[in-house]
């Protein structure tokens, strides 16, 4: 089976139309079977997206990335500085 990758809007708005299909009455398993979801993904999803508008998965988004972003750089930075201790020491 191949692995899809939705974004978070998509995530979003298949969240919206399970919770609408579950206030109708389907049974859980119904509902991911129509969204071609996993249960386990369904609940995966509904923890981390469960209260979220579009725009607001869409800003997780951008801010996870600056995340990943700036901590690359923390780490280039401490490895330049742990370079630069061994030469001041005079162990190179």
């Amino acid at each position: 089976m191949k692995k899809r990758h939705h974004t978070p809007e998509q995530v979003i708005r298949k969240l919206a139309e399970g919770d609408k299909l579950l206030n109708q009455g389907q049974d859980l398993i119904e509902v991911c079977r129509h969204l071609e979801i996993a249960e386990s993904t369904w609940h995966r999803w509904k923890a981390q997206y469960g209260g979220m508008k579009a725009n607001d998965a869409k800003r997780l988004k951008e801010l996870e990335s600056e995340n990943s972003r700036l901590k690359k750089i923390v780490a280039d930075l401490s490895l330049d500085n742990d370079m630069l201790k061994e030469i001041a020491r005079g162990k190179f």
